[in-house]
């Protein structure tokens, strides 16, 4: 393990910008390294940071088209028009529609949602969902975190006599879908000061827009940022700028009031307050999916819009049950993904590697090839059989854009799209073979060495005796953590074990010691490093620093990523 992973540590800033940042605020020389890191480089800065503010936000209507769709919206809602709320399967899909749903029907009653069915009609607008809205009477459809690539359901909408409102995030692809109004930052002709909102959060600029126009209490709408927070963190989304406001507030409203279907995934995820990010993505998040990946997502909706407990008890309890269901589902593919590789040479050449297999459950995938990726380090892709054609998804190593390398290979598909480091692809079985040989020619031509290693980006060499309350403290108050603004990540040279013990068979427990301060350490995962004799070893250690309470006794841990033995 430790001859795998490249430390990357950054550069520290100049020291006199140091000395004069700790002046400003009143803080220790590594703490004020970490914000200059950031970005952050005086009083100002640091106040903004520090303490975000709703004021702070962008006005939406600098949003390319948002006067065009607040305005639709507006007069939707004056002439009791019915409004249909359309959007993908996953989490932010879900919390996007629960939002513009929950908050909408404060003030209008003609609202009605539609998430398709991800094996039936796959990701984005389908035409079995404009039809049901054409059945239904609907005059306007508004989607939420797809749209932006659904030119023809969308045209066949408004062929139909539907208007048609996107919001996406999404990158566009050559020419926009002809609806009424294309909500999306990441347009080129978008003059949007921030790029980076996650698909609820185009949504609630929205709202906003909407609220402005209406002359409606916008404190009412803040009420329902515990979802945007939710989708933030679930879509691996930069906390930067307005991402960051946005998850500071919805945070605080998921620990203090959060909605009542929130409250009961909170409750069957064994979460107790406070919660952070990673509480979301590995507590709250996975069950949402869950509900999409082995049923159909109406019923994470469903929870999310719910005003009643009971009912919301209920449903959490059916989401959690399917969410155990992934799980094992999830952990046979996995194991059977990854006995492919390993006895298979070809694999092992490869800088990419293409797992098919017809029977594989289409709902986990995604999370299958991520395991791969974890393990083998090189772009993968996991594909299934679904309605006769071949579908899947794609996961990345840090800094290789994947999407990229599906697009050089993009001849032998019928469909694609995603990001930098995850999309989602179909194609014939009978073009399998080439994209296979043409995947690996795009990513074996254009990966670098650097890429096929992995890297632990340490902000700060410090000394254990520097480890303290208030120091953790100052920490915590960087959060929320997330792309963007990650966790600092802290190196230590030279420190002594103490003592070792496996738990669970799985994780590493380390008592370690430097010029007498002496921390515990736990590395997750990690069992391999059990074995070598670990006991009065001198090491150096790559962790964060974090607060265990344990039976009601509090104490700093680390959290171990990498270690390199000194001798």
């Amino acid at each position: 393990m430790q001859n795998e992973v490249i430390w990357d540590i950054k550069p520290l800033p100049e020291d006199a910008e140091i000395q004069k940042l700790s002046k400003a605020i009143n803080t220790n020389p590594v703490a004020s390294a970490l914000l200059l890191q950031r970005g952050i480089t005086d009083f100002d800065s640091a106040k903004t940071f520090f303490r975000p503010s709703l004021n702070s936000l962008h006005s939406p209507y600098l949003m390319k088209d948002m006067d065009t769709a607040a305005e639709r919206i507006s007069k939707a809602i004056q002439n009791q028009e019915p409004i249909l709320i359309y959007g993908d399967y996953d989490v932010d899909g879900t919390t996007s529609v629960a939002l513009v749903y929950r908050y909408l029907s404060n003030y209008h009653k003609k609202l009605d949602y539609y998430i398709p069915d991800r094996y039936e009609e796959g990701y984005g607008v389908s035409m079995q969902g404009v039809e049901w809205a054409h059945k239904n009477n609907f005059k306007l459809i508004v989607s939420l975190d797809c749209g932006i690539k659904g030119h023809e359901p969308i045209a066949h909408a408004r062929e139909q006599g539907m208007d048609f409102i996107v919001c996406d995030h999404h990158t566009p692809g050559e020419s926009l879908p002809n609806a009424n109004a294309v909500l999306d930052p990441k347009r080129p002709d978008c003059d949007y000061p921030y790029k980076e909102l996650s698909g609820c959060g185009v949504g609630f600029k929205l709202l906003q827009a909407v609220t402005a126009k209406m002359a409606w209490d916008e404190s009412l709408l803040f009420e329902y940022l515990d979802l945007v927070a939710v989708s933030i963190a679930a879509d691996i989304v930069p906390i930067t700028g307005e991402n960051r406001i946005l998850c500071y507030y919805g945070l605080e409203k998921l620990n203090n009031r959060p909605g009542v279907g929130l409250q009961a995934l909170i409750k069957v995820a064994g979460l107790t307050p406070p919660l952070n990010v990673g509480n979301v993505v590995f507590g709250i998040a996975p069950r949402i999916n869950a509900s999409g990946r082995i049923g159909h997502a109406n019923e994470a909706v469903s929870l999310l819009v719910s005003n009643y407990p009971a009912e919301a008890d209920r449903i959490a309890s059916l989401i959690n049950t399917k969410n155990q269901i992934r799980r094992d589902t999830q952990e046979e593919i996995t194991h059977e993904a990854l006995s492919i590789m390993a006895d298979n040479e070809e694999y092992q050449n490869r800088k990419s590697a293409v797992l098919f297999k017809p029977d594989w459950h289409k709902g986990v995938i995604g999370i299958v090839a991520s395991k791969c990726v974890d393990v083998h380090y090189k772009p993968t892709i996991v594909l299934t059989e679904s309605n006769g054609m071949v579908t899947g998804s794609a996961r990345s190593v840090s800094g290789f854009d994947v999407h990229e390398a599906i697009t050089l290979s993009s001849q032998w598909l019928d469909q694609f799209g995603g990001h930098k480091y995850a999309a989602g692809l179909s194609l014939k079985r009978e073009n399998l073979d080439a994209f296979v040989l043409a995947f690996e020619e795009a990513v074996s031509s254009t990966i670098t060495p650097e890429q096929e290693r992995r890297h632990i980006t340490i902000d700060a060499e410090i000394t254990l005796d520097l480890i303290t309350y208030k120091f953790l403290e100052v920490l915590n108050q960087m959060a929320p953590f997330g792309p963007g603004n990650m966790q600092p990540t802290f190196m230590v040279r030279n420190v002594r074990v103490l003592k070792a013990t496996l738990l669970k068979k799985a994780h590493l427990k380390l008592s370690v010691e430097q010029n007498g301060a002496v921390f515990d350490a736990i590395g997750f995962s990690m069992p391999e490093l059990y074995d070598q004799d670990l006991a009065e070893r001198e090491m150096d250690i790559a962790f964060n620093i974090e607060e265990n309470n344990f039976r009601g006794i509090r104490s700093i841990q680390l959290r171990l990523k990498d270690i390199k033995f000194t001798e």
